[in-house]
């Protein structure tokens, strides 16, 4: 009777997540097609005779001070910040993976180096290391997105390792060592299996944090450069109005708020997904 009741309100935590997902993504197909096949508003022309208007069907979101769409911003916004997250995230992934993965199975000189340069990663924050970075790297999305990748790959590589050290001392590993498998082939058939569903977790939790570095930045003005969209250049640009027009603050704002929150939902029902010690009680 408890599996049971477990289960039905596992289903049921999915069925409304999946619902929730669904109506956003709807919602967010419907505004683009509105605003980019419809209404068609150039995102970085300006028209100080249309700055600050109020919604209507020409701007469902009404205009920003320097007369944009604000709609249409965001929406293209959302693909910056978005695409540059999930570029970072990419990167950070295909350096931190094989790196953990060869230090993890080989060990040797190569573990300890890694064991090193990790240590000396995390000696800091995230945040703190990403500001020295971008610093030193200079303004910009490009920078931004490289300083986020050197520090995020450390993680994904102090993770596959561990995975890797534990899997490797196994009896099945060892037997399929006795039976003449190359160590590539071990660690493609193997390893690598017990390795990607803990890596997914990470990084779709990873997902909703590297969305609030890229904004916090180009809210600061080391992201992304006017004139292009982004949410945290939009929240900048909307300070000086937030009593006027407190609006254009609370669109970028909330559609950040949604999207983060939306990445960690998807990395709760990952983690439970791939929870191999998770065991139902009769």
């Amino acid at each position: 009777m408890r599996a049971r009741s477990l289960l039905g309100m596992g289903r049921k935590k999915y069925t409304w997540q999946a619902a929730i997902t669904l109506l956003f993504v709807l919602l967010t197909a419907a505004a683009a097609l509105y605003a980019f096949v419809y209404l068609r508003h150039d995102p970085t022309l300006t028209d100080l005779g249309m700055r600050l208007q109020d919604t209507s069907l020409l701007h469902p979101l009404g205009t920003d001070h320097l007369g944009r769409d604000v709609l249409t911003r965001l929406l293209l916004g959302g693909w910056q910040t978005i695409g540059y997250s999930l570029l970072a995230l990419l990167a950070a992934l295909l350096i931190g993976v094989p790196f953990g993965l060869i230090s993890g199975y080989f060990r040797g000189w190569a573990d300890r180096i890694f064991m090193r340069i990790a240590d000396s990663f995390l000696a800091f924050p995230d945040t703190i290391v990403a500001i020295v970075l971008s610093g030193l790297l200079g303004a910009g999305i490009g920078n931004l997105v490289l300083a986020i990748v050197i520090v995020k790959w450390v993680s994904y590589a102090r993770l596959v390792r561990s995975t890797v050290l534990a899997e490797s001392q196994k009896d099945y590993v060892l037997i399929a060592r006795i039976n003449g498998l190359s160590s590539a082939r071990i660690m493609q058939k193997h390893l690598f299996p017990h390795i990607i569903g803990n890596v997914l977790v990470l990084a779709s939790l990873d997902l909703g944090k590297i969305i609030l570095l890229i904004s916090a930045f180009s809210y600061i003005g080391l992201g992304v450069q006017p004139p292009l969209a982004e949410w945290g250049a939009m929240l900048n640009d909307s300070r000086p109005y937030f009593q006027s027009k407190p609006e254009l603050m609370l669109y970028p704002g909330l559609a950040i708020v949604v999207v983060v929150l939306l990445a960690n939902m998807l990395g709760d029902h990952l983690r439970d997904r791939f929870d191999v010690k998770k065991e139902v009680q009769p």
